[in-house]
């Protein structure tokens, strides 16, 4: 796989925080071209978080010993996902003459998108790490009393203005707070909430529709950015404060950065705070990515750092989708042949896009790396003495 060929019609997509977050990290760090680039960065971010949480860290060697962070460990977290996206590139430029700049624009979910303001130029990641991690500490705390859930509809589209009508109502009631953080699709969102919000909602679900709509809980806990329940905490206003003083922001991202915070490309070279404050509470509007990837006539997704998840699982759950529903169709299937012309594709519907999801390719960046790593990783008996 050529990972250059055609890079005019590819998009970089940054991972967010999640629960296991090492993913081929160590792989990497294992291989001799790649471990001065990767350490570099982790020693970086390494540094900045310390600094913040007022304790030592060492992410060179939670890779060496492959330690997932866990939720107490947040603040690590945020600093390996990032350190380890910015690598990625830097490896790829430096060992494989990729220029990521060169790509039609990046986005990146939650804490991607600062990941892909640091790739692009707009701030430093010694700067910008610093907002996330001031919070990180509270976002634990937060996070024991939240409870993530997605809510779907099998058979219909979710109104999404009666989810918030309903979210609101249950806010009212002083027993907790609840949001949407996500809208990962027209018939499904990711939802937290405090308290017993998320039995409320539950026991609501009619009212949203009286058929196939579902509400399943992930058992473990999360940070509750991007929702009204940070506002507890003054994250908002926190972070805009430490934003009056933050390095940098004055430069239009290169690639440009289709921002999940407005749903479009939205970044210039003075408005890069004005997001990022809103990235704080405002709902992830992934799915105006999603449409905005396959409508723009992208041909592959370049998925930058550990172990990618939700941004390919959405992708895939689509395309399996519009497989399902153009099987045995001849007209739908005529229709999926000839989206790709540039010039048909502007007079169609722009929800015909969606047909494209199939032909999307997906390249996994650490996977890519490993797979064309210059010299084999060293053994680990021989790693031990490095």
């Amino acid at each position: 796989m050529e990972l250059a060929k055609g890079i005019q019609r590819a998009t970089l997509a940054f991972r967010g925080y999640n629960v296991e977050n090492l993913g081929r990290t160590p792989e990497l760090f294992a291989v001799p071209e790649y471990r001065p680039i990767l350490q570099k960065y982790l020693d970086e971010a390494s540094h900045v978080c310390g600094e913040i949480v007022g304790r030592e860290i060492n992410l060179v060697q939670r890779v060496e010993a492959a330690e997932e962070p866990t939720l107490e460990e947040y603040a690590e977290a945020i600093s390996l996902i990032i350190a380890v996206e910015q690598a990625h590139l830097e490896i790829l430029e430096t060992c494989h003459g990729f220029n990521y700049r060169d790509v039609s624009f990046s986005f990146g979910f939650s804490l991607g998108e600062i990941s892909a303001l640091i790739a692009g130029g707009t701030f430093e990641m010694s700067d910008a790490l610093r907002i996330p991690l001031t919070l990180s500490t509270d976002g634990i705390e937060l996070a024991q009393d939240v409870t993530l859930g997605i809510l779907f509809c099998r058979r219909e589209l979710l109104d999404i203005d009666k989810v918030r009508q309903i979210l609101l109502q249950i806010n009212t009631a002083g027993e907790g707070v609840i949001g949407i953080s996500t809208h990962l699709g027209p018939n499904s969102i990711l939802v937290m909430g405090s308290g017993n919000t998320i039995d409320v909602l539950k026991s609501r679900l009619k009212e949203i529709a009286p058929k196939g709509v579902h509400l399943r809980c992930n058992p473990n806990r999360w940070p509750p950015l991007h929702t009204p329940i940070v506002w507890e905490k003054d994250f908002t206003s926190r972070a805009a404060r430490m934003l009056h003083t933050l390095p940098g922001g004055f430069k239009a991202p290169s690639p440009n950065i289709l921002s999940l915070v407005t749903g479009n490309l939205s970044y210039d070279d003075f408005n890069a705070r004005d997001h990022m404050i809103r990235w704080v509470d405002q709902t992830q509007c992934l799915w105006d990515a999603v449409n905005e990837v396959l409508s723009s006539g992208i041909r592959s997704v370049i998925h930058v750092g550990p172990a990618p998840n939700i941004i390919p699982a959405t992708f895939d759950r689509l395309a399996s989708n519009v497989e399902s529903m153009t099987r045995g169709s001849r007209r739908m299937q005529a229709l999926s042949a000839v989206i790709d012309r540039p010039w048909l594709r502007n007079l169609l519907p722009r929800r015909a896009a969606l047909l494209r999801a199939p032909k999307l390719q997906h390249i996994i960046v650490e996977d890519w790396l490993m797979d064309h790593a210059p010299t084999k990783p060293k053994p680990e008996a021989e790693m031990a003495n490095v």
